[in-house]
């Protein structure tokens, strides 16, 4: 990884941190503690950012690119948990794990220009700023009640279910045609269904007329169809 010094750089992490959803509103000062030692980093596709066990000692902004958090099975299987793009943080929710190691790994999806922020200063943040910490109390409540709707849906759901909501999650996301973010083995991880049931699937509903593309690209043809099958996905709140 090359850190290079440069003031436009920083003064575009500051933006982004300003806008951030968790952030926004905070006082100059308390963004500048986030700063505190802050270093802008390069990373080439497929480089590893910091690995499941290493100590945690900071966290990322990212300000150009995109950075996917993974985790190993014994077998040597990829899961990949989450994608982050342009002015998201990575790995905040770290920084406040008693055991202070990361729990997954990071790796850049793709050429990705990234903020290397501190522990130490986002923890002063919080003390400094009774709000913000409460923030972060919301925001990771709501990680954990999302977590747990996503459990109980693939407990008590059919792999037809979880890949339709799936779908429209993303065809919401992105409109018409969608673009996956996983490939079909890391899609079907996620989703714990096999990979040759995704796949299986995705051919029958083609066949079908309800999608139609090919690999990661597809086009949702009937979207009652799909809506139908993931009703169960929905909640009240």
């Amino acid at each position: 990884m090359t850190i290079v010094k440069q003031d436009f750089e920083l003064f575009h992490a500051r933006q982004l941190l300003s806008e951030h959803p968790t952030l926004a509103g905070l006082d100059a000062p308390l963004i500048g503690v986030l700063l505190n030692q802050a270093q802008i980093r390069h990373a080439k596709a497929g480089q590893t950012l910091f690995h499941e066990g290493a100590s945690a000692q900071h966290y990322l902004l990212v300000l150009a690119g995109q950075i996917e958090i993974i985790r190993f099975s014994d077998s040597g299987e990829e899961r990949v948990f989450g994608q982050f793009s342009d002015g998201q943080l990575v790995a905040e929710t770290a920084m406040f794990m008693p055991h202070g190691r990361y729990p997954m790994n990071a790796r850049a999806r793709t050429d990705t220009r990234y903020c290397w922020l501190t522990r130490d200063g986002l923890r002063q943040a919080c003390q400094q700023s009774p709000a913000l910490a409460m923030r972060y109390l919301e925001n990771m409540s709501m990680r954990v009640y999302k977590r747990i709707n996503e459990v109980d849906w693939i407990a008590h759901s059919s792999a037809p279910q979880r890949l339709a909501a799936y779908l429209l999650d993303e065809q919401a996301r992105q409109g018409t045609t969608i673009q996956l973010p996983l490939s079909q083995r890391q899609l079907a991880s996620r989703l714990g269904v096999r990979a040759e049931t995704l796949s299986r699937l995705l051919t029958k509903w083609q066949e079908q007329g309800y999608l139609e593309g090919r690999q990661r690209q597809w086009t949702l043809l009937d979207i009652p169809y799909f809506q139908g099958l993931s009703t169960e996905a929905q909640r009240a709140f």
